[in-house]
């Protein structure tokens, strides 16, 4: 039997985060609009950053959920039935989107005819046949669902949130560095 643990271990605590800054910068920088603003030579710089940074938290995901067959997780905590299948469901569309997300993005704009652009000026050609209607139907379903993971992330951050101000249950606190969670020592005041 494995051993219990009240935190997720470094590895799984990096994929977290760094899976979570990457999804924001991107969506920070995404082109967005009609075709002809997103492929405009004024946005390659941001769509570059998008499409690489895209490209990444695809890479990411699927490392992130190999590593957890072997990762040992803590025990989620004791919360009203209603309360865990939320946060199973929560987590469970977060990953979908997290490969949903970049793989309409990849398909919308192979479909238009357009390679992936990353930085360093690398190119992926399109791998299937060109469909630009459909194209633009994947890329529009593409903006939904980044506008679609933000809320979710959100949802998720409040609710993390929630378990940590409210019932002060470690959930926040399992899922961040050791250092963050130090208790401050107080130390006696020293007679007079």
């Amino acid at each position: 039997m494995p051993p219990k643990v009240s935190r997720y271990g470094a590895v799984s605590q990096a994929f977290h985060w760094v899976t979570a800054i990457l999804v924001l910068i991107a969506f920070i920088y995404g082109p967005g609009g009609p075709e002809q603003h997103v492929y405009a030579v004024s946005g390659d710089a941001d769509r570059q950053l998008h499409e690489t940074l895209g490209l990444t938290v695809l890479v990411l995901t699927a490392a992130r959920l190999l590593w957890r067959l072997v990762a040992v997780q803590p025990d989620p905590p004791e919360v009203a039935r209603w309360m865990g299948i939320a946060s199973r469901s929560v987590q469970g569309l977060l990953y979908v989107l997290l490969f949903a997300v970049p793989l309409t993005a990849i398909t919308g704009a192979w479909l238009e005819g357009h390679p992936l652009t990353l930085l360093a000026g690398i190119r992926i050609a399109p791998m299937i046949a060109p469909s630009h209607a459909t194209g633009e139907s994947v890329a529009e379903i593409h903006g939904l669902l980044g506008d679609a993971i933000i809320w979710l992330a959100g949802l998720h951050a409040v609710a993390a949130l929630f378990h940590h101000y409210v019932l002060k249950d470690g959930v926040l606190l399992s899922m961040l560095p050791r250092r963050f969670s130090r208790q401050p020592t107080h130390r006696r005041p020293e007679p007079d």
